[in-house]
């Protein structure tokens, strides 16, 4: 048996925070403190210009629609008066360390970046550290010791959440599934650390019934980019080889499942396989309606985006940032990043009217717009 490699109401309690770890070279976590990290930005006091850059646009409708809108307006709101620089990278390191020099040359001292490589974007981290500029790392963590915050959810959580819920409907027999049900495994980008940790939790969650034979890997492979084109390509190479006899396919988010239920559609098995997803996109929600996709998780991230806000407006007024930074977040080499992490939510059809829309994260009418009448129980 193969090994498995390695959103606008308070209901929600969205700071159910996991401390991801709590020390550094035997130092204290709250040793990371803000007083350090002032004096480390030295250009943030009194920053009235911030620069965000966003990774891309083509993979998830996320970034565009409700990650920089959210967060230019909790920016404005936290700090009025304030200049925004933004730009979207549109899937290219090498562009996103151009826009970060861009908006460092045009005045900006304090950057908020979603990186697109997680690794490269150190680059950007020590440029802007040498013009005594934070960086705060958004959504994405950005492999670089002089971070100086990270806002994100638990994405280890994420995984944990997917995978479970596949245990679950495989113990409960859904989705006609048996003992030996075939998995295939299409996970998002290898250069994104956030896809790293999804798939890090779901493999906690799967392994032990890959070993003991209830599930059986046939496919297990990370998509360049989160392309939705190449997980569409990737699932039908898969179907091709296993002769259509796929039961489960773990998608780590809603743009690469759909093109992955494309893929299903043609051979007549769309909602006949179990197919996860993640950020409750509009088209994520209609397939589950549909029938087409089982679940996906939901992020409110108008919480993210406020996070960010008050910490911007705190590097400005030289505050300290105690009651927002509620963990830490190892990077590669040990060092501890101050964190914000909030809680990640599992939708299936059980509960998209509690969820996304009571929060008005999406509306039931542009849920329901073409869907058929009664659609999930949801459409009227």
């Amino acid at each position: 048996m193969p090994k498995l490699n390695p959103f606008f109401r308070r209901w929600l309690p969205v700071v159910g925070v996991v401390l991801l770890a709590a020390c550094s070279n035997g130092t204290p976590a709250d040793d990371t403190s803000e007083t350090a990290a002032e004096s480390e930005f030295a250009a943030a006091k009194d920053c009235m210009n911030v620069g965000i850059l966003l990774p891309e646009s083509d993979s998830s409708a996320r970034y565009e629609a409700y990650d920089r809108p959210l967060l230019e307006q909790e920016i404005k709101a936290a700090l009025p008066g304030v200049t925004i620089q933004y730009a979207n990278a549109n899937n290219n390191a090498a562009t996103q360390q151009n826009q970060a020099d861009a908006a460092l040359t045009k005045g900006a001292c304090i950057l908020v970046v979603d990186p697109n490589d997680s690794e490269q974007a150190a680059v950007i981290v020590q440029q802007a550290k040498q013009s005594g500029v934070p960086v705060i790392a958004y959504d994405r963590l950005i492999q670089d010791p002089d971070l100086a915050y990270y806002v994100s959810f638990d994405n280890k959580r994420v995984g944990e959440l997917q995978g479970q819920y596949i245990v679950d409907q495989l113990n409960a027999g859904n989705f006609g599934l048996q003992e030996g049900a075939n998995l295939v495994m299409i996970n998002g980008s290898q250069t994104d650390n956030n896809a790293l940790l999804f798939r890090e939790g779901a493999v906690e969650k799967l392994q032990p019934l890959v070993d003991s034979g209830d599930l059986n890997l046939v496919f297990d492979q990370y998509t360049p980019n989160w392309d939705n084109a190449r997980a569409q390509s990737l699932m039908e190479g898969v179907l091709t080889k296993e002769e259509n006899n796929v039961q489960i396919a773990y998608v780590a988010n809603d743009g690469m499942a759909n093109t992955v239920i494309a893929a299903l559609r043609t051979q007549d098995l769309n909602g006949k396989v179990l197919v996860t997803g993640q950020d409750a996109t509009l088209t994520g929600i209609q397939n589950i309606l549909t029938g087409d996709q089982a679940m996906t998780i939901y992020k409110p991230i108008i919480e993210e985006a406020r996070a960010t806000a008050r910490l911007v407006a705190a590097l400005s007024k030289g505050e300290d940032t105690d009651s927002i930074v509620n963990g830490t977040t190892e990077v590669i080499g040990g060092a501890q990043i101050p964190s914000v992490l909030a809680t990640p939510v599992i939708v299936d059809r059980t509960n998209v009217e509690q969820t996304v829309i009571a929060d008005g994260f999406l509306s039931k009418e542009e849920i329901c717009s073409g869907l058929p009448s009664g659609a999930g129980g949801v459409c009227p």
